[in-house]
């Protein structure tokens, strides 16, 4: 499954439906509204069947926010559309009107067309419906023109982005209710279109009963550091699964995250990720980059996960850093989190890696296992002194080979403070970073909510990063160094196991 998608699916799935629909886009400035909105015109929307009626001053204002309408195509699709309803909208008053039928002419034509709509067969309709607009008060110029166009589409269905509902009804000095009225019961309900209807506001309550779909957009802050969210307040007659998307806006464009999954097709084994001398690569690209070219020799890095990660979410971010050790014949020594089963944690590896690497360069501590017949598992339970020193010796031989290559050292946190409580757990933490800085070793620390140990690790790490859950969204941000907020996604271009980060801005 994409992970990143232009619209989320849900909406996608209502303007794909029959008929016509109404659609608020919701939010305060700079949410996203117009982004997502030209979108969809991108997206969804036919050349010649798609318009954008805004209050901007200039086609140029639009061109500056967002670049990537250069585009040749999107001229031609949105941006013609839009330089024709300014032009209207601003155009001066006292346009020459076009001439008009006699009043006689005009009724014949109505009774013909009303004996004609009482023996063909339902269907679409081909004109569009103008009761509502005759009706108001005011004129507002261009929506009389919009009328025309979408007119000379049907029975085909048009798409119509009003940008924004109170930018038009202020400058004509129109009721809103009564501009929402007209529009959905003209256009949405008796002429087959879909309208999207831009709202400078964090919700409407008073006007969302009008309309068929309700869309929020909102933006706050994690650690300081800014949140996009896209929230599906309601999408009738489509049952929405995901209630809120993650997303983004970087390059002017939208993107949203769609839930994290693991996905694999056929067998496929890990190609290593190198690094420049002196750093060993995280297995993730954009990791190394925030690393400054990957873990350092000797350093100790910490990842911090919040209470609503999932033990896949977590996954996805550790899982390249054990297979590129391996790939490249190093090893890792494991202590595994609370909830972590070895067989689990090696049926999922050995998807990308043969068994018997793993079974060669994985060590699994067990202080309560005192016997295994598994090469992986360190069991070192009920042992003492020198035995316990003999078998962490002996295991730790095998894992580095002839060469005392370098291995990752990762501990799970909860664990090693289950087993031997705060005060020693602390200690021998000490002990830990301290040998592991004095070795070309990479340590790995994972902490869990609501550990004693906390602070104090907090202090040591010479690299300190924070997983958490967004949305069902996997995403990582840096204390030690200081970063933004990023989305954990599959690589696009090398596909599951490699991760890659997407910037939420």
């Amino acid at each position: 499954m994409k992970m990143i998608k232009s619209i989320p699916t849900e909406i996608r799935q209502f303007l794909e439906k029959e008929g016509g629909s109404s659609l608020f886009l919701e939010g305060t400035a700079g949410t996203g509204k117009t982004t997502l909105g030209l979108q969809i015109i991108e997206i969804i929307g036919e050349p010649d069947k798609s318009f954008y009626l805004s209050t901007r001053v200039s086609d140029q204002a639009l061109y500056n926010q967002f670049p990537w309408l250069e585009d040749k195509e999107m001229r031609a699709q949105v941006m013609d559309a839009s330089k024709m309803f300014l032009q209207t909208i601003y155009e001066e008053e006292g346009e020459e009107e076009s001439s008009e039928l006699p009043e006689s002419e005009k009724q014949k034509i109505e009774s013909a067309q009303e004996f004609l709509s009482t023996v063909r067969e339902a269907g679409p309709p081909e004109e569009v419906d103008r009761t509502r607009l005759k009706s108001l008060d005011k004129k507002i110029p261009g929506l009389e023109r919009t009328y025309d166009r979408i007119d000379k589409v049907l029975p085909e269905r048009p798409l119509l982005v009003i940008d924004s509902i109170e930018g038009i009804t202020h400058k004509y000095d129109i009721d809103m209710e009564e501009f929402v009225t007209t529009i959905q019961k003209d256009l949405v309900e008796n002429s087959n279109t879909n309208v999207i209807m831009i709202l400078e506001a964090k919700s409407r309550p008073d006007l969302e009963y009008l309309v068929d779909g309700v869309v929020q957009m909102a933006r706050y802050q994690i650690e300081n550091r800014d949140v996009r969210e896209t929230r599906l307040r309601k999408l009738r007659a489509i049952e929405i699964q995901q209630p809120a998307y993650l997303m983004s806006l970087k390059g002017g464009r939208f993107k949203c995250f769609e839930p994290y999954e693991l996905e694999v097709m056929g067998e496929r084994e890990w190609e290593p990720v190198e690094a420049e001398d002196g750093k060993y690569s995280s297995g993730t690209e954009d990791l190394d980059e925030l690393l400054n070219g990957g873990f350092g020799a000797g350093s100790y890095n910490v990842f911090e996960v919040k209470e609503n990660v999932s033990n896949e979410e977590f996954f996805s971010m550790i899982r390249p850093m054990f297979l590129n050790f391996m790939a490249q014949d190093r090893g890792v020594l494991a202590v595994l989190t609370g909830g972590t089963h070895p067989e689990n944690l090696r049926r999922g590896l050995t998807r990308f890696i043969p068994e018997e690497t793993f079974d060669k360069k994985f060590r699994i501590v067990e202080y309560l296992q005192s016997h295994s017949d598994k090469p992986y598992i360190m069991a070192l339970g009920g042992k003492k002194g020198d035995q316990f020193r003999k078998s962490y010796k002996e295991g730790m031989e095998s894992l580095r080979g002839p060469e005392n290559k370098p291995i990752i050292d990762y501990v799970g946190l909860d664990t090693l403070e289950y087993l031997q409580g705060g005060e020693i757990a602390v200690k021998r933490l000490l002990e830990n970073v301290a040998k592991t800085k004095n070795t070309d070793d990479v340590g790995i620390g994972i902490l869990k909510p609501g550990l004693n140990i906390s602070r104090e690790i907090k202090n040591m790490a010479d690299n300190y990063f924070v997983i958490d859950s967004i949305n069902k969204t996997p995403c990582i941000y840096g204390i030690k160094p200081k970063t933004g907020l990023y989305a954990i996604t599959t690589d696009e271009e090398k596909g599951t196991p490699y991760i890659e980060f997407k910037s939420i801005v």
